[in-house]
């Protein structure tokens, strides 16, 4: 599949929605095989940098802006979905098959073997964006030294820091590469 061939005309409907910016800013390209070029991916598209990690015609990728961790993911649909509820039955399958991919990918990417999947739906339920998203986390052992408690370790809760931008553009590449490896790897193993 060539970028030419995805669909970028999707609209919309809440235009300041910071999940539906970065959706509408970064165009689709087939995750086996990621941009080379630096305009693509370019993170200063828009005023808030966005680090893009996988980017297909349903869903994108991208690294949170406050992270948990470092290499902490978002995950959800290019249409704006409020809740999971909204989604639909193809963007939740393509969800299934990327969380598991992106996992991988993150695990290769940061050496760190344990993380949390986490999915908020609503304010009562500690959503802060509006557009149905999954956290992936990556949960270095940290009890050990004693910095945090074990409560930092559960349910996506911990002090958040802002992201390094020139880290992250580095990280976000690396990621890219290790999806394409990931799916190749799978696509290998289903020809034998």
């Amino acid at each position: 599949m060539t970028p030419a061939s995805f669909d970028a005309g999707v609209e919309h409907p809440e235009s300041s929605c910071p999940f539906c910016i970065i959706a509408d800013e970064y165009p689709p390209y087939e995750p086996s095989n990621p941009p080379q070029d630096d305009t693509t991916l370019d993170p200063n598209r828009i005023p808030t940098p966005a680090f893009v990690v996988l980017s297909t015609p349903t869903l994108i990728a991208f690294l949170d802006i406050l992270p948990l961790s470092k290499g902490h993911l978002l995950l959800c649909p290019r249409t704006h979905r409020p809740k999971l509820t909204d989604a639909s039955a193809e963007e939740s399958a393509e969800m299934g098959r990327y969380l598991r991919v992106l996992s991988n990918a993150l695990a290769r990417t940061t050496g760190v073997e344990d993380w949390n999947v986490l999915q908020n739906n609503g304010a009562a339920a500690a959503q802060v964006v509006m557009h149905m998203h999954f956290h992936l986390i990556p949960r270095p052992e940290i009890r050990a030294s004693g910095r945090y408690s074990e409560s930092f370790t559960m349910f996506g809760r911990g002090t958040r820091d802002e992201l390094d931008y020139e880290e992250a553009e580095q990280f976000a590449k690396e990621l890219r590469e290790n999806v394409a490896d990931v799916l190749r790897e799978e696509m290998h193993k289903s020809r034998l």
